[in-house]
C-alpha cells in the first residue's frame, strides 16, 4: 500500500524538483509514506556536522528580545562580519538569505540582460526573470569551468554576470585571479560572485570578499556552512555606495533577532570553521571513494560539501535510482535535470555524516545490483604491505618505492601511504596541498600522481619543542609536543579516512612507518607505525641499515619491546645497505629466527648513486648525497649550499648532485665557504631564526663579500634563502619570532612581510634572462615586494607575475619556486654561465636528465632480485606471483 501511495506520487515531486530546490523533507516525507524524521536527506547541503553546539544557549538568549523589533542595521552582525573578513562596516549587508540579496541585486537596475554560466544555481535566472532581465545561458567547459574567453564577446554590452563559486551543483571552482582580470577589463558589467559554499574550501583559499574589484559584489551564505538553514542568513559584500544602494531597495527588519545575534556568534567561532573544513574535506573524499564503488555511477571530483553524479549507462538516468532510493530506503538524493545544460541522469548528493554516508553507499550497491547480477560491495580491506624500521634513515621509504614499483610492475593497482610524516621537505599538490616529499617519490614508483590521502598527517618542526601540523594538505596550527599528542586523537581520525578512501581504490597498500615501532615513551599514542598495521591489517617488514652497525641487536631489541600482538603483525626482516658477499651473514640469520622466530627475508646491498630524493637531511647536512661522475676538478665548477639549522626542501639542488662539471659542498661554518663559483642559500622551515643564526655564524657576512668583493660568486637564495638576501624582513604577527622587523643580508633592495595566509601551489613559468620553462612548486608565508627600480625581474609565471628579482648585474638573485632547478635546459644554462665566468667554455648540450623512471625502476629490480618475493606475495595472501625472484628464504643457514 505504501508502494502504491509513493510511486503514484513520484511525477509530482519531480515537478516540483523542475523549479524547486532539494531540501523539501516534508514533500518527500510524504511521498515516502514516512515522517521527515525518518527520511535521510541528501538533497540539501548542509554542514555535515550540525549547527555548533552553542546554538541552543545563543538562541535562549535572543529570545528574550523578541518583543522588541530587530536592529534594522544589525549593527553587531555587521561588526563581526567586518572583523572575520577584514573589510568595512559599510562594505558588507546582512539579508535574509542569500537568495534575497541575489534577487535584490538582480533588481538593481542599470542592465537589461544577465549572463549565466551554465550549469549553475537556478535562482540566478529566476531572480533575473523577475525583473524583466533577459537571461544569457553561456556553457561552462566540459570538466564545468567557466569559460572566460567565451565570456568576453558577450560583455561588450554591459551585463549583469552571475558566478558561483565553487559552483552549485558541480562543486568546481574558478581563479579569483582570472575573474578580477575579466572585471577589470569589462568594468561597465558588474559580476554578482554567490560563495555560499566558498567557507568550505580551504582557510588560505583565495577569496573575492576583500581583495576584489569595484564591480564584483560577492554573496556569502552562513546558513549552509553553520547548518541553520531554518534562521536564513546572508551577507553581501561590495563598494559603499553599491551597499547603501542594495539596503535602500530592501524591506526593513530583513533579518530577525535570532538570525542576527546566533550570525554574529558564528562569525566569531574560528574554532567550529577550521574543524567543519578538516572535517568535511574527510567525509567528502571517503564519500566519493564508496560512491565510484557502485556500479554504473560515475563521480566528479568537488570542493564544496556535495559531490555531483552521473548514471553512467547509456540510455538511462537517475529517476529510476531517486524512485527506488526514496521508496525502498527512505533516501532522498537531488535530480538535476532543472539545471541548464543538465538531464536527468545526473544528481547531487550532499556530504553528510559518516554512518549516513556509509547507509548512502550501502543503498545505491543495493539499488545498482538488482537485474544487473550480484551486488558489488565496497572493499573495506586491501592487502597491505608495511615497511617498518629499527631506526631513522633506515632506508623505509626507499624499499616502500622499491615495493611499489615491483607490484606495479607485476600488474597490481598500487598505492602507498604514510600515516604521518615528520620532515621539512615537502611537495604542493596539484590541488595546492601539502604533503612529504618521499610519498611523492613513492607515488611516482605508482606512476600515480601525488595525493594528500597518501600522507594525511604531515609535521614541519619549527622549534626542538613544536611543529607546525597540517591535516590533509592544509596547516592546522602550530602546536607543541603536547598540544600535538592532545590532538592526535582528531589527527588520527583523518588517517583512518584517507587510509580507508584511498585503499578502496587499489589493490595493494605499500606503507611506511617512522623511526622505530619500539620508540616506548611514544607507542600510546602511535598513529604511524603498530597502531596503522593494526588499522590496515598490514603484513610488517622490518628494515634495518647493517651499514651503520648494530643491526641484529637492534633487530632483536625492537622484537622484544614489542607486544605479542605487534609481533604477530611482523612478516621478517630485510637487511638494508649490506656491502659485500650476503653469504657472510647467513651464520646470523639462524640465531636471527631462534630470537625472534621471524626469518630474514632479503639483504638489500647498498647502492651507490641511487638518484632518488633523501627523505631527511640526515645525508644531506652529513654531506653524504651521491655525486655522479665528474669531469677533472679544473673542468667543474664549484656550488657552495649552505646547510641551515632548520633547512626545508632540500631536494632543490638535487639535479645539480648529478651534473658531471658540478662539484657540491654542503657548508655550515663560514670559514669552510672558500671562494665557489656559486653559493645557493636553500629554503628555511623558519626564516628570521635561521637568518639570526647565519649571521653569527659569520655565514651572511662571508656571502656579503663574495657577493660585493670583486668575486666572481654569484649568490642564489631560494624561497626562504630569497627572503634572507633582501633588506627586511618583517614579521608582525609573531609567527617566527618576537622581533616584528629583522635586518636581512642587504644583498636585494627587497622587503618581505610573513603572514599567517600560507601560499601552496603549482607554478609554471619562464626564466626571464634565459627564457627557459621552469616548473616546481611554492610554499611560503612571505610576500615580497622589490625597493628599488634598478631590481629586475628574475622569473615569472605564466600569467606574468614575478617569481623572483635579480641584481641588474644578475649575479645576485632569489626566487619563492621550489624545483626551478628540475628543468633540464635551465639548470644548464645555469652552469653555464658559471663555467664562463670561470674561462670555461659552456658545454650548452643538457649533459643529465632529472628524470627518476630509471633511477625508480633500478631500485625496484635491485630489491626484487635482493628480497624473497614469493613470501611477500605469500603474506598478502597472494599465490604464484613471484616469477623473477632470488629465492634465498635463509632460516638456520
Amino acid at each position: 500500500m505504501v508502494k502504491q501511495s509513493l510511486f503514484a506520487g513520484i511525477p509530482d515531486v519531480l515537478d516540483e524538483q523542475k523549479f524547486a530546490h532539494g531540501g523539501n523533507v516534508r514533500r518527500m516525507a510524504e511521498q515516502a509514506g514516512c515522517l521527515p524524521g525518518e527520511l535521510l536527506d541528501f538533497s540539501a547541503n548542509v554542514n555535515p556536522l550540525g549547527p555548533p553546539p552553542w546554538l541552543g544557549q545563543v538562541v535562549g538568549q535572543a529570545l528574550r528580545d523578541v518583543d522588541a523589533y530587530p536592529d534594522p542595521d544589525s549593527h553587531d552582525l555587521l561588526m563581526a562580519a567586518a572583523e572575520a573578513y577584514k573589510v568595512w562596516p559599510t562594505q558588507v549587508l546582512a539579508g535574509n538569505g542569500a537568495s534575497e540579496l541575489l534577487f535584490s541585486l538582480a533588481g538593481l537596475g542599470g542592465f537589461g540582460r544577465a549572463v549565466i554560466p551554465s550549469p549553475s544555481y537556478v535562482d540566478y535566472a529566476r531572480a533575473c526573470k523577475a525583473h524583466r532581465l533577459k537571461v544569457v545561458e553561456v556553457p561552462t567547459t566540459d570538466d564545468f569551468k567557466v569559460d572566460f574567453p567565451a565570456l568576453g564577446p558577450l560583455l561588450t554590452t554591459p551585463s549583469l554576470v552571475f558566478l558561483c563559486n565553487p559552483n552549485n551543483p558541480t562543486g568546481t571552482t574558478f581563479s579569483s585571479a582570472d575573474l578580477r582580470e575579466v572585471a577589470s577589463m569589462f568594468p561597465q558589467s558588474r559580476f554578482i560572485v554567490d560563495e555560499s559554499f566558498a567557507e568550505f574550501l580551504p582557510e588560505d583559499a583565495d577569496r573575492l570578499i576583500r581583495n576584489r574589484p569595484s564591480n564584483v559584489v560577492t554573496v556569502l551564505s552562513l546558513t549552509k556552512f553553520f547548518a541553520i538553514p531554518g534562521l536564513r542568513l546572508g551577507l553581501a559584500f561590495g563598494d559603499p555606495d553599491v551597499i547603501l544602494r542594495l539596503k535602500q531597495a530592501m524591506p526593513a527588519w530583513s533579518v530577525n533577532t535570532l538570525a542576527q545575534q546566533v550570525g554574529a556568534r558564528c562569525l566569531r567561532d574560528r574554532r567550529y570553521a577550521e574543524y567543519t573544513r578538516e572535517q568535511t574535506a574527510l567525509l567528502r573524499e571517503n564519500l566519493a571513494s564508496g560512491l565510484r564503488h557502485v556500479p554504473g555511477i560515475k563521480v566528479l571530483p568537488g570542493e564544496a560539501n556535495y559531490l555531483l553524479c552521473r548514471v553512467d549507462r547509456v540510455g538511462q538516468d537517475a529517476v529510476p535510482l531517486f524512485e527506488r532510493l526514496l521508496a525502498e530506503h527512505r533516501i532522498a538524493i537531488r535530480l538535476c535535470g532543472n539545471y541548464e545544460g543538465l538531464d536527468n541522469s545526473w544528481f547531487r548528493v550532499a556530504v553528510r555524516g559518516e554512518k549516513d554516508n556509509e547507509q548512502l553507499i550501502k543503498a545505491m550497491e543495493a539499488v545498482s545490483g538488482v537485474g544487473r547480477g550480484p551486488v558489488v560491495k565496497r572493499t573495506k580491506r586491501t592487502p597491505a604491505l608495511m615497511l617498518q624500521g629499527t631506526s631513522s634513515n633506515a632506508g623505509k621509504s626507499v624499499l616502500a618505492a622499491a615495493f611499489c614499483r615491483i607490484f606495479l610492475q607485476d600488474g597490481y593497482n598500487v598505492a602507498p601511504f604514510k600515516a604521518q610524516n615528520m620532515s621539512l621537505n615537502s611537495f604542493v599538490t596539484d590541488q595546492g596541498g601539502e604533503m612529504g616529499r618521499a610519498q611523492v617519490t613513492q607515488a611516482m614508483a605508482c606512476r600515480m600522481k601525488p595525493e594528500v590521502r597518501m600522507n594525511p598527517v604531515l609535521l614541519k618542526p619549527g622549534s626542538d619543542t613544536g611543529s607546525q601540523v597540517i591535516v590533509m594538505g592544509r596547516p592546522v596550527g602550530n602546536m607543541s609536543v603536547t598540544e600535538y599528542v592532545q590532538y592526535k586523537p582528531r589527527a588520527w581520525e583523518a588517517v583512518k579516512t584517507a587510509y580507508d578512501s584511498l585503499a578502496n581504490e587499489h589493490d595493494i597498500m605499500v606503507l611506511e612507518g617512522a623511526g622505530s615501532p619500539a620508540e616506548v615513551n611514544l607507542k600510546h599514542h602511535d598513529i604511524v607505525n603498530m597502531a596503522m598495521a593494526e588499522y590496515a591489517d598490514a603484513r610488517v617488514l622490518l628494515a634495518g641499515d647493517i651499514d651503520r652497525g648494530g643491526v641484529f641487536a637492534s633487530m632483536v631489541g625492537t622484537m622484544n619491546l614489542l607486544t605479542p600482538r605487534e609481533r604477530d603483525l611482523v612478516e621478517g626482516f630485510l637487511i638494508n645497505r649490506f656491502r659485500g658477499d650476503p653469504s657472510l651473514l647467513d651464520p646470523a640469520f639462524g640465531q636471527m629466527f631462534e630470537h625472534t622466530g621471524r626469518p630474514v627475508l632479503g639483504t638489500v646491498p647498498y647502492i651507490q648513486s641511487l638518484g632518488l630524493p633523501e627523505e631527511d637531511s640526515v645525508s644531506f647536512k652529513e654531506g653524504l648525497l651521491p655525486q655522479g661522475e665528474k669531469l677533472a676538478e679544473d673542468q667543474c665548477v664549484e656550488i657552495v649550499v649552505v646547510d641551515l639549522p632548520r633547512i626545508s626542501n632540500f631536494n632543490d639542488v638535487d639535479p645539480l648532485f648529478a651534473e658531471p662539471d658540478v662539484r657540491v659542498r654542503v657548508v655550515s661554518d663560514a670559514h669552510d665557504i672558500g671562494t665557489p663559483d656559486a653559493v645557493i642559500i636553500p629554503g628555511s622551515k623558519s626564516t628570521v631564526p635561521d637568518m639570526k643564526a647565519l649571521r653569527g655564524a659569520g655565514v651572511a657576512a662571508a656571502v656579503r663579500e663574495l657577493s660585493n668583493g670583486g668575486h666572481r660568486t654569484r649568490v642564489v637564495g631560494i624561497c626562504g634563502g630569497f627572503q634572507m638576501l633582501g633588506e627586511l624582513v618583517d614579521d608582525p604577527y609573531g609567527l617566527e619570532s618576537e622581533s616584528t622587523r629583522v635586518d636581512g643580508f642587504g644583498l636585494l633592495p627587497v622587503q618581505t612581510t610573513l603572514v599567517p595566509e600560507k601560499t601552496l601551489t603549482r607554478t609554471w613559468g619562464v626564466h626571464a634572462k634565459s627564457g627557459h620553462k621552469v616548473h616546481g612548486y611554492e610554499i611560503h608565508h612571505g610576500q615580497t615586494k622589490p625597493l628599488s627600480d634598478r631590481l629586475r625581474v628574475a622569473l615569472r609565471d605564466n600569467e606574468g607575475q614575478p617569481l623572483g628579482f635579480t641584481r641588474a648585474d644578475g649575479r645576485v638573485w632569489g626566487t619563492y619556486l621550489h624545483g626551478l632547478f628540475d628543468a633540464d635546459e635551465f639548470r644548464r644554462w645555469f652552469i653555464d654561465q658559471l663555467r664562463m665566468d670561470k674561462g670555461l667554455a659552456p658545454l650548452e648540450q643538457v649533459q643529465v636528465r632529472f628524470d627518476l623512471e630509471d633511477a625508480i625502476d633500478h631500485l625496484a629490480g635491485v630489491v626484487r632480485e635482493a628480497v624473497c618475493m614469493e613470501s611477500v606475495y605469500k603474506a598478502l595472501g597472494f599465490s604464484g606471483c613471484c616469477t623473477q625472484a632470488s629465492l634465498f628464504y635463509k632460516v638456520g643457514g
